[in-house]
């Protein structure tokens, strides 16, 4: 049963971070914050108004990463504490105070690409000759030239970008703070129920009173804040299609798909293929699933069960040093150096307690190490969580060792793709160690409903939906709760067909990510995962010339395309063959597992 959540106060700092690695105190930070400001005055009082010439350019320029790389240092501090304790008023204050100080410096530099957008194509070609570090930024800004607005609309936009960003503060704040989900009780008992031990603990409990009690629990607080949420995420996608308007886009879509320099085809082709493909395969682990938990109805509640639930192995953050360094070895030193500093300089806060974020993410951000956020359970299935999240703090540490703050990070659609590359470097490594049957399926069965279905299908199918929604939004409709619960229900319905009873509850799945507050972001998880597969075959065939390649791949950052950096490292998404060998690859897995679940059954 899982434990009660403990107060901040109350956990063991040694499994906490350490953001005393960015800044030592608060007088550091709020002097820092004042140098950031400093450094913009500067910036502002020397270069508005005189950005004519290629000189003038690459000498503001040259300021501007300072300024970034302060502002960034001073946003993830105040962002990460906030992150493990949503209840904290002090930090929020501190964070909603430098919000306001961020917006200011924002719209103050927004006259740097405003004025350098107005000027000739000649004089930025000649501002590129002359510095390569300021190269990557210049040709961002020559692509954005023809949806650029007037020079004090985007400063006005640059001020307005706190309010801008408020719909998921909202959203956090009632996810994380208001909502109260008590207790449930079944057969007498009374068992704790939260945001975080819903989706961490009692959606995988293979007792199925008690986890189909927690799903109705959970999903009857949900609806209770269902029209705020939705409140919000309208406010979220009208205001991006309102931008696009403005911008010159026929629809959001284009929009937002603009800055990760990616096509429609290629962001149609995820959903559609995965949608078409990939359900017969999913719907036949999930009978597995039915079968061997003798579930006589499969429903919604039921899809995270384990197949094997009584072989999962506990495992302590210390014993999972053993496996993350053995699996990601194959790396090189270098590589396996950061997971060590990882490990014992308290980059990773792994303790679970009231008001933290939920889920895991890897914040990395320039002039610091990166910093991880999980909440361990003591489950081996965690191990795939943190080599993820090592997969991004890996990624960004040799991006960062390698290129200036302008070039650090690729498009959205490639960057999950170290994260996965990790799962299946994890998933190869326990597949050599192991020759137990039993385990070999844990591992098996815990790539398709971790890594693949994660990535393949909870957050393929956010994107089916949120596709849906942009459509209504693109029509000039809106969204409220009714059509956000009807949207998600259909998708989920067209994915699970008869299989799957989708279950009262099920619809307010749209509740539960934050995903929808950053664009077009869930789809991105597939095409990152896509390439990490077809990149972790390489890897198994060809083995230090593949993870050569890879890891130049994570040194260039953001200084290519998606496409030239899955290029590099020698897989083509311009066509369809990666995303359906891998369709292909997860049905093979399926069956294999299917193959064990008899054998095992036969003994």
């Amino acid at each position: 049963m899982p434990k009660v959540l403990l107060e901040r106060k109350d956990v063991d700092e040694k499994f906490t971070w350490d953001l005393t690695a960015i800044f030592k105190t608060e007088e550091e930070f709020e002097q820092t914050v004042k140098e950031a400001q400093k450094f913009t005055a500067e910036v502002e009082d020397k270069f508005k108004g005189k950005l004519n010439t290629a000189e003038a350019i690459n000498e503001c320029l040259n300021r501007l990463r300072k300024v970034y790389q302060l502002t960034t240092l001073t946003g993830s501090y105040s962002y990460l504490a906030v992150a493990v304790d949503q209840t904290n008023v002090e930090n929020q204050e501190r964070r909603m105070k430098l919000s306001n100080i961020s917006s200011d410096i924002e719209s103050r530099l927004s006259f740097v690409e405003s004025e350098i957008i107005e000027v000739s194509e000649d004089v930025i070609k000649e501002a590129i000759e002359q510095s390569v570090e300021n190269a990557g930024y210049l040709r961002e800004i020559m692509r954005k030239k023809e949806h650029a607005l007037h020079p004090e609309v985007e400063k006005a936009l640059s001020a307005l970008s706190s309010t801008l960003n408020s719909p998921y503060q909202i959203y956090n704040r009632t996810k994380l703070a208001d909502m109260d989900f008590g207790t449930f009780t079944v057969d007498g008992k009374e068992y704790p129920l939260s945001f975080g031990l819903f989706e961490d603990e009692w959606e995988y409990e293979h007792d199925t009173k008690i986890r189909r009690a927690a799903f109705e629990a959970f999903s009857k607080k949900l609806r209770e804040y269902q029209h705020t949420i939705a409140g919000a995420y309208q406010t979220q996608v009208q205001k991006e299609k309102t931008m696009a308007t403005l911008r010159g886009f026929d629809s959001v879509i284009d929009s937002l798909l603009f800055p990760q320099e990616v096509t429609r085809d290629l962001y149609n082709r995820q959903i559609d293929l995965i949608m078409e493909h990939l359900a017969p395969h999913m719907r036949k682990f999930a009978k597995l699933l039915q079968k061997i938990h003798g579930i006589e109805e499969m429903t919604f509640a039921d899809l995270k069960l384990n197949v094997d639930p009584d072989f999962e192995l506990e495992i302590s953050v210390e014993e999972s040093k053993k496996y993350i360094e053995g699996a990601l070895s194959v790396l090189g030193d270098d590589y396996l150096e950061v997971i060590k500093r990882a490990y014992d300089e308290r980059w990773i806060d792994f303790v679970q307690n009231k008001g933290k974020s939920t889920g895991a993410f890897c914040s990395s951000p320039y002039g610091a190490h990166p910093f991880i956020l999980i909440s361990w359970t003591e489950r081996m299935r965690e191990v795939f969580v943190l080599a993820h999240e090592l997969g991004h703090a890996g990624h960004f540490y040799l991006a960062q060792q390698n290129q200036n703050i302008f070039d650090t990070r690729p498009s959205t659609y490639f960057v999950e793709a170290p994260s996965t590359m990790n799962e299946m470097l994890m998933a190869n490594y326990l597949m050599k160690t192991m020759d137990n049957p039993r385990m070999k399926r844990w591992v098996l069965s815990s790539m398709i409903s971790r890594t693949y279905y994660h990535n393949f299908v909870t957050h393929l199918l956010e994107a089916h939906y949120q596709r849906e929604v942009y459509k209504i939004i693109d029509g000039g409709g809106s969204v409220q709760a009714a059509t956000l619960n009807k949207l998600k229900k259909e998708t989920l319905e067209k994915f699970w067909g008869d299989t799957v009873k989708i279950n009262e509850g099920a619809e307010l799945t749209w509740m539960r990510q934050p995903h929808y507050y950053m664009g077009l972001y869930p789809y991105t998880y597939s095409a990152g995962l896509t390439i990490a597969t077809e990149v972790s075959k390489r890897v198994l065939n060809e083995g230090k010339v593949a993870l050569d390649d890879w890891k130049e791949v994570l040194k260039a950052g953001g200084t290519k395309t998606p496409v030239e950096l899955a290029q590099m490292a020698g897989v083509d998404i311009t066509t369809d063959k990666p995303l359906l060998n891998t369709i292909e690859h997860i049905g093979n897995i399926i069956d294999e597992i299917i193959s064990l679940t008899e054998e095992i059954e036969n003994r």
